[in-house]
């Protein structure tokens, strides 16, 4: 097994693009996610017509974060036509007998930001009629990557050592190293527990670059003890290993484990947590607990955003530990196949 496992070392090690796929590449993907979906100084526009408001409602909107565009809206104004034709317009707001009118080109974060300076400015207006809003984890002012950086960390490292680890064991079966090997005396568990082994090291490796990129360059917020965080980014890892070793007996090619993602990957990032179990319908929620990523997500969760110690995350671990357990004992069967004597 150590022999075994020295050499997957040394191979891995030698190969740069594997390795720049392990630490390099999901490096580059968490920073294009919080690029994208971090915080924002954009700054909306919104159209008015400055005759037709209240002097004390525009004067609020003026203090709000949003550019003005003061136009004239006739009575057969249309708002519609006039964002259709004007897309640096975010929204048009007018306030008429029948109350306040808020256009939207469409649903998204700018729309967003337009609407939540309008209810600011409302709010200031009439403080009896603004609602505080509090939260047991997080807060109001948090970005969509510091609400979900954890459901991206579970998810990049499982999809990444999947990849990896089931392509680089078909690749050598294809080229007969697993075979040759099957026909020494080596137990079919030393050959399991040396490639993953082997892997699991560039696992550790990966887990804490990940971890410590996204705490301190990205800042995401961390309430609890990052160790936990790494000690279930590890076990996350090398049940990846597992799970593509397992793949990989299955696959003639290394295409074929590429086609495996539909059916082994996709589904378990839908039950990572980035959709709440409990709303979706038909219970189908209930198919997350029997997939491998949302005990690792659940369990980074339960750290960085509750601050929660080994008292509550310890059936998250517990359950990775069965789940390399089970795939290992499967891994050592399936090999039973390559056995020639």
């Amino acid at each position: 097994m150590k022999a075994l496992a020295r050499r997957v070392i040394r191979q891995v090690s030698g190969d740069k693009r594997t390795v720049a796929m392990m630490i390099v590449a999901p490096l580059l993907i968490l920073t294009l996610m919080y690029l994208l979906l971090g915080g924002t100084d954009y700054t909306p526009t919104l159209a008015i017509d400055q005759n037709a408001l209240p002097p004390a409602l525009y004067t609020a909107l003026e203090k709000q974060d949003v550019t003005l565009n003061e136009i004239t809206m006739p009575d057969n104004f249309d708002a519609k036509s006039f964002l259709s034709d004007n897309r640096n317009v975010d929204a048009v707001f007018s306030v008429s007998q029948a109350g306040m009118s808020v256009t939207a080109y469409e649903a998204g974060s700018k729309s967003g930001a337009a609407l939540k300076a309008i209810q600011s400015a409302a709010a200031e207006l009439n403080p009896s009629a603004s609602m505080e809003t509090s939260f047991v984890i997080g807060s109001s002012d948090e970005s969509t990557f510091d609400s979900l950086g954890y459901v991206f960390l579970g998810v990049i490292s499982f999809f990444l050592i999947f990849i990896i680890s089931g392509m680089a064991l078909v690749r050598e079966r294809s080229g007969g190293t697993l075979e040759r090997m099957l026909m020494t005396p080596v137990a079919r568990r030393g050959v399991v527990a040396g490639y993953t082994a082997g892997y699991g090291l560039f696992a550790v490796i990966q887990a804490v670059v990940l971890v410590l990129f996204t705490i301190y360059a990205l800042g995401v917020p961390c309430a609890g003890n990052v160790a936990w965080v790494v000690l279930t980014m590890l076990l996350l890892a090398v049940t990846a290993v597992a799970f593509g070793e397992l793949i990989s007996i299955f696959a003639n090619t290394e295409f074929q484990v590429v086609q495996f993602i539909p059916i082994a990957i996709i589904p378990q990032i839908f039950f990572s947590g980035l959709i709440p179990l409990d709303t979706i319908p038909y219970h189908l929620g209930d198919l997350g607990y029997i997939m491998p990523v949302f005990y690792g997500s659940m369990a980074i969760k339960a750290v960085m955003r509750a601050g929660s110690g080994f008292g509550a995350i310890w059936p998250y671990i517990l359950a990775l530990l069965a789940y390399i357990a089970v795939l290992s004992a499967l891994n050592t069967l399936a090999l039973k196949k390559y056995r020639k004597i």
